[in-house]
C-alpha cells in the first residue's frame, strides 16, 4: 500500500507540472526555436494555422518544419489546440521570387507539404502573412497496430485476473512509453505517445474527485454515521432485505442523477456493507445492484454522467432537454433492475432474514450508534457545501474536483485541529491509492490508443456503415457506445464520436436530438458491462477488496453485463418507438 501511494503521489507531483507547461505554451511552438532577430531593413514573415483530423478534431504535437528555398527556417510542434505561430526575417524583397515550404507530420497521419508563393500572403507594409487549417489523413501504421496489441494484453490480463488490474494498466501503460521512447526515437512510426501527451490523458479532474471524497468519506467513517444509516435502513424496511436493497437502490439512482455516481458510490458503500455485514449478508450482494443503480441513475440528467456533460455542451442541450428525454426511460431502467435484482440475487436475500425482526432492530439501536456528534455536525456542513458547489459548478465554471478538494481539505483540517483523526492513518487507510493508480493507467492506455487512431477507426466505421439511414445510425451508436463503454473508459470514446454523432444528426432527416441521446445512453448503461466498464463500479468494487470482499472480472460480467444487454435493448426500442427530440 505504501508503495502504491508513493507512486500516486510521484505521479501527481511530477506530472501535473509537465502537463501544465505543456498547455502554458499553447500556440507559442513548444519545442521549436528561438524567434530570429529581424533583418534591418528585411520583411518580417508570420505563419500559423490549425492542423486537424478529419473529424476536424486537432491534432496537437505534429511537427512543422517552415523552409525557405530549402533553408530551413524554424522548426516546431504544434499545441493541444492543434495550432502554431511562426515569426521569422527575411532579406528585403527576397519574398518576390522566394518558396515557402510548410511541411506537417506525425505519427499515425499521412505527412503534407504545402508550398507558398509571393501571390499567396497577405501584407502590411513589410510583415507578410499566411494562416489556413490543414487537415491530415490517418495512417494506420506501426504505432497503431502495437497500441491496439498493448490494450488488448492489458485488457486480457486484467479480464483473465492473470495480473491484479491495477499492474496490468502500469504494464500496458509502460510499455507503450517504452516503446515510443525506444524504438520510436529510431523509427519514428513505432513512436506511440510522448510522455507529454501521456500525462495529459490523464484526467485529473476523475483523479482529485475520487481522493477528495474519499477523505471526506475517510473522516465521517470516525462517526459512526454509516453504521447509524444501516440500522436507520434496517427500521425503515422492517426487517425485509430485498425491500431495503429497492430503498438504497432508488435513494442511490437518485442521488447519482443530482450528484456524480462516483461520489454517490463512494457515500453509501459504507453504508452497504455494514447493512450486509450486520445481516450476515455478502456485501457484493448489495453492492453490485447499487453500482448498477449508480450509472441508470447518472443517464437520467446533465450532470449525473461525464459524457453527459460533454454531449450537453458540444450539442447545446440544457438540464432540462436531458430530463424530458431520459429520465422516464431511466425510471423503466430502475423497474427492470429491481425485477433482475429479485431474479439474481433473491434467494441471498432471503437467507439474510431475521426472524425477531424487533429485537434485531434494538440490537442494531444499541450497536450502531453515532460515537462523535461534533465530528459529524462539521461533516455534514462541509458535506452540504460541497454538495452545493457540485450541483452549482457549472454556473461557477468549475471543475467538480474543485469542490471535492475543498471539502476534504477544510474537513480534515477541522478533524486534525480537533484531533478527531490521525492524518497518517488516514491517508494510508481510506485513500485507495491502488484504485488511483488504475485511474490514472488506465487513462494513459486509452490516450494511447486515441493517439494511434483505434477510436477514430471506430467512428469512421459507425459513419461508412450508416450511409444516413437513421435506424442503422442509431443502432451503430448505441449499441457501439455500449460495448466500448464496457471496456474503454466513455470520455474519450464520446469525445471522439461528438462530431461523427453532430454530422449524422445534420444529414438525417427527422433525427433530431435523437442520435444523442443513443450516445449518451450507450456510454453511460454500457458502463455496467464490466468492473471497469465505469469509474463508479472501480471504485465500490475497490472499497469492498480493501474490507475483504473481492468478485472477479468474471464473476461481475457474468451478472452485471446481461442487465446491460437488457438496458440497451430497452433504451434502443425506446429511441426508435418515440424518437425523443
Amino acid at each position: 500500500m505504501r508503495i502504491f501511494k508513493c507512486l500516486v503521489i510521484s505521479i501527481i507531483i511530477l506530472g501535473a507540472p509537465l502537463y501544465l507547461s505543456t498547455h502554458a505554451l499553447a500556440g507559442h511552438g513548444p519545442k521549436g526555436s528561438p524567434e530570429k532577430p529581424p533583418i534591418p531593413g528585411g520583411d518580417i514573415i508570420h505563419t500559423s494555422g490549425t492542423i486537424l483530423d478529419h473529424h476536424h478534431e486537432p491534432i496537437d504535437e505534429a511537427h512543422v518544419v517552415i523552409t525557405v528555398d530549402g533553408q530551413e527556417m524554424d522548426r516546431l510542434m504544434t499545441a493541444h489546440n492543434g495550432t502554431f505561430v511562426s515569426t521569422f526575417p527575411l532579406e528585403k524583397h527576397k519574398i518576390d521570387l522566394a518558396t515557402i515550404q510548410i511541411d506537417i507530420y506525425k505519427t499515425s497521419f499521412k505527412g503534407q507539404t504545402i508550398q507558398i508563393q509571393a501571390a499567396d500572403l497577405a501584407h502590411k507594409g513589410d510583415h507578410y502573412f499566411f494562416s489556413r487549417d490543414i487537415t491530415l489523413e490517418r495512417v494506420l501504421g506501426p504505432a497503431f497496430w502495437i497500441s491496439t496489441v498493448a490494450f488488448i494484453l492489458a485488457y486480457g490480463l486484467i479480464a483473465f485476473e492473470l495480473l491484479h488490474r491495477t499492474i496490468a494498466a502500469m504494464l500496458g501503460a509502460a510499455v507503450m512509453l517504452l516503446i515510443s521512447y525506444t524504438v520510436g526515437t529510431i523509427l519514428p512510426e513505432y513512436h506511440i505517445l510522448s510522455f507529454e501527451r501521456a500525462i495529459s490523458a490523464i484526467d485529473m479532474n476523475v483523479i482529485f474527485l475520487l481522493m477528495g471524497m474519499m477523505i471526506v468519506v475517510g473522516v465521517l467513517k470516525h462517526t459512526g454515521v454509516f453504521q447509524w444509516c444501516a440500522y436507520i435502513s434496517y427500521k425503515l424496511a422492517k426487517g425485509k432485505v430485498f425491500l431495503l436493497a429497492v430503498y438504497l437502490m432508488i435513494f442511490t439512482a437518485v442521488s447519482s442523477a443530482f450528484l456524480d455516481n462516483v461520489t454517490t458510490m463512494l457515500l453509501l458503500t459504507g453504508v452497504a456493507i455494514e447493512i450486509s455485514i450486520s445481516l450476515s449478508l455478502n456485501p457484493l450482494v448489495m453492492l453490485i445492484p447499487l453500482v448498477l443503480a449508480s450509472n441508470v441513475g447518472g443517464t437520467a440528467t446533465l450532470i449525473g454522467d461525464p459524457p453527459n456533460i460533454m454531449i450537453g455542451s458540444y450539442a447545446g442541450l440544457t438540464f432540462m432537454d436531458f430530463v424530458v428525454a431520459l429520465a422516464l426511460l431511466c425510471g423503466i431502467g430502475m423497474v427492470v433492475l429491481v425485477l433482475f435484482t429479485k431474479i439474481v440475487w433473491g434467494k441471498a436475500y432471503k437467507a439474510a432474514k431475521v426472524e425477531d425482526v424487533e429485537e434485531y432492530i434494538k440490537e442494531l439501536k444499541e450497536k450502531y450508534t453515532i460515537t462523535d456528534p461534533t465530528l459529524l455536525t462539521y461533516g455534514l456542513a462541509v458535506l452540504g457545501f460541497a454538495i452545493f458547489l457540485f450541483l452549482s459548478h457549472g454556473y461557477w465554471h468549475m471543475e467538480v474536483s474543485v469542490a471535492a478538494l475543498t471539502g476534504a481539505s477544510v474537513l480534515l483540517t477541522v478533524a486534525i485541529l480537533t484531533e478527531k483523526v490521525n492524518m497518517l492513518e488516514l491517508i494510508e487507510k481510506d485513500i485507495e491509492w491502488p484504485t488511483l493508480m488504475f485511474f490514472i493507467f488506465l487513462f494513459i492506455i486509452v490516450g494511447a490508443v486515441e493517439s494511434s487512431g483505434l477510436l477514430a477507426l471506430i467512428a469512421d466505421w459507425i459513419l461508412d456503415l450508416s450511409q444516413g439511414n437513421f435506424v442503422a445510425a442509431c443502432t451503430l451508436i448505441i449499441w457501439v457506445a455500449a460495448i466500448m463503454s464496457a471496456f474503454v473508459d466513455n470520455i474519450p470514446f464520446t469525445a471522439t464520436m461528438l462530431p461523427i454523432v453532430a454530422y449524422l444528426s445534420s444529414v438525417i432527416p427527422g433525427s433530431e436530438n435523437t442520435l444523442w441521446w443513443a450516445l449518451a445512453l450507450g456510454a453511460c448503461f454500457g458502463g455496467n458491462g464490466t468492473i471497469i466498464g465505469a469509474s463508479a463500479n472501480v471504485v465500490t468494487m475497490g472499497i469492498a477488496e480493501s474490507r475483504g470482499y473481492r468478485i472477479s472480472f468474471i464473476g461481475f460480467m457474468k451478472t452485471a453485463f446481461p442487465f446491460m444487454v437488457i438496458s440497451v435493448l430497452i433504451a434502443h426500442a425506446w429511441l426508435l418507438l418515440f424518437r425523443p427530440a
